[in-house]
């Protein structure tokens, strides 16, 4: 048996805010800047998810591509794809998890494991705001 990894890279547009509602406004300010406006700000953000497994012998792949592909895009691309993350995922929703890199690398691992074919194993998760920034899951 050979195993192999396997990205796929999906883009989506997206507005996040960073905000506490149980913090005053200057807190929210003082802890997360530009970050905290109103109205929040947004990204083309870019998500890589690595899998690993055994090459199949019949088609010589880790996974199926086209199953791959529909997953990534219900999963993350669909529901966040020019939408506020905090308005439409209701684990980001104010008062809940602040939508950063990490914790969305997370959210996606989380929605995303569970999934997989049996052999195939989520290796990374990589959320990617902008050119400068990015944060990787390795799992628990």
């Amino acid at each position: 048996m050979s195993i192999a990894r396997l990205t796929r890279i999906v883009r989506f547009s997206a507005a996040h805010r960073y905000h506490r509602p149980d913090w005053p406004e200057e807190r929210n300010r003082a802890a997360f800047g530009a970050c905290a406006n109103e109205h929040g700000h947004g990204h083309s953000y870019h998500c890589a998810v690595t899998v690993s497994g055994d090459i199949s012998a019949d088609r010589s792949m880790v996974i199926d591509l086209e199953y791959f592909d529909k997953l990534l895009h219900e999963i993350i691309v669909q529901p966040m794809d020019h939408q506020h993350i905090n308005h439409v995922i209701p684990e980001f929703a104010y008062g809940k998890t602040i939508p950063t890199a990490e914790a969305l690398s997370v959210w996606v691992w989380r929605k995303i494991g569970s999934q997989l074919p049996d052999g195939v194993r989520l290796v990374t998760v990589r959320v990617q705001e902008d050119e400068t920034l990015f944060a990787e899951y390795y799992g628990e």
